[in-house]
């Protein structure tokens, strides 16, 4: 039996879960988030917890039922809490600005990278050279953040580029002169 898959899911005061046959919604104070899960798998709700359970004990089944539990368990964060990616910008030049409905990032090329973010995305800028993706949904969070530092990702020889807050950048040795 799945270690994770176990485990129930805690609701908070605020959060309201409903299960319809193969389809979980979760609504709380910061929105609302439903998806789809395999039809193999079971949800209760009951004393305002979730339970994940498996009626067959297939190699599929047992590979979905953490998995399905963590998908909740995230769902659950995210209408609470939310969650949040910090990304920098390091280089001489590089900055970035409020534009329309996304940013305007100065990384190095000859004319500004604009980005808009998905809907369900919040970007603000902190100074001219931080940027916090905020949202509700854990994995748009992370996929705005990785499209946002593959816009100019950080290089081995100097570290300039876009990386995450606290991101270590393994640093490769230059060239180095003719010895005789």
């Amino acid at each position: 039996m799945s270690r994770v898959g176990r485990k129930p899911i805690i609701i908070p005061d605020k959060v309201k879960v409903s299960v319809t046959e193969h389809t979980v919604s979760v609504e709380g104070p910061r929105g609302k988030l439903s998806m789809n899960f395999s039809p193999n798998l079971q949800m209760k709700v009951e004393n305002n917890q979730v339970h994940v359970n498996r009626p067959i004990d297939t190699r599929e089944n047992r590979s979905l039922h953490g998995l399905t539990r963590s998908l909740l368990n995230n769902m659950v964060i995210g209408v609470t809490h939310g969650y949040e990616k910090n990304l920098e910008l390091v280089g001489v030049g590089y900055r970035v600005e409020p534009f329309k409905a996304g940013i305007k990032l100065q990384v190095g090329f000859s004319k500004p990278v604009e980005f808009i973010p998905p809907t369900g995305i919040v970007l603000k800028i902190e100074g001219n050279n931080k940027i916090k993706v905020q949202g509700i949904d854990k994995y748009l969070v992370g996929e705005t953040a990785a499209s946002i530092r593959n816009i100019r990702t950080p290089e081995p020889y100097k570290g300039k580029g876009i990386m995450y807050t606290g991101e270590h950048i393994i640093r490769k040795v230059g060239k180095s002169g003719q010895t005789k």
